[in-house]
């Protein structure tokens, strides 16, 4: 049985109430009534209070969250993510978590989740990483391009109107040729993939939104990214 391979990539979040609506978003994507949700906070260490946030937002919303720690005592990887209906991955250092993510073999598990049918998805490094590049921060004081999994073709930019060196970063970036045509990402808002097809911008607040960005001898191009737009209620 072939399943949808969806992923939902968001561009950053500050896990307030209007955040809370898209991870509701996310969970109704899931095959399950009650979706058992597999929390990756490697790009923070694995910290404990990046944790916790996490699961004071999700514990409303009829969900069976559960962290997965690479720092401990690491469970059996294909038993654990077998369990699991989404997998959400959170924000800080794109690098250092993909490396680890290597050296565990995890990329190649998440892929053939993905291929199964679980939702992936995640915000800032937890977004870029199903990409082929990425803009992060991963080094202090510079943006640079970062190659990602793949999941997803061409690049991501998160945080697009969050941080206001991202966007001259990415354009210059695109410019130069130092990174593949992509799209940006403000913070407040998420694009749902479907099968690689991007087929919803999500948002929260006002002006959220996602872009699709080219270059050519012309110089490089910004529009809106062609799909649907969906405004999410926190409320509800």
């Amino acid at each position: 049985m072939q399943h949808e391979r969806q992923i939902i990539a968001m561009g950053g979040l500050t896990l307030d109430a209007g955040d809370t609506a898209l991870f509701r978003y996310v969970l109704q994507q899931a095959r399950a009534p009650r979706p058992r949700v597999a929390y990756l906070a490697t790009a923070r260490g694995d910290r404990e209070p990046f944790v916790s946030k996490f699961f004071e937002h999700t514990q409303v919303l009829g969900c069976e969250a559960d962290h997965l720690d690479l720092f401990a005592r690491t469970p059996d990887l294909d038993a654990w993510l077998e369990q699991r209906d989404v997998i959400v991955v959170g924000g800080g250092n794109t690098k250092s978590m993909l490396a680890v993510w290597q050296d565990w073999e995890l990329p190649q598990r998440l892929r053939r989740a993905w291929e199964a049918g679980v939702v992936l998805a995640g915000w800032s490094a937890g977004a870029i990483c199903w990409f082929q590049e990425g803009v992060t921060d991963s080094w202090a004081g510079r943006l640079g391009p970062l190659p990602g999994l793949g999941f997803l073709s061409g690049s991501c930019c998160p945080h697009y109107d969050g941080e206001p060196e991202r966007r001259p970063a990415y354009r210059q970036m695109l410019a130069s040729g130092a990174i593949a045509p992509g799209v940006a990402i403000d913070d407040g808002a998420a694009v749902h993939y479907v099968d690689g097809t991007p087929t919803r911008v999500l948002s929260t607040r006002q002006g959220a939104d996602a872009y699709a960005l080219t270059a050519g001898p012309d110089g490089v191009r910004e529009g809106a990214l062609a799909a649907e737009r969906v405004t999410l209620d926190w409320a509800r």
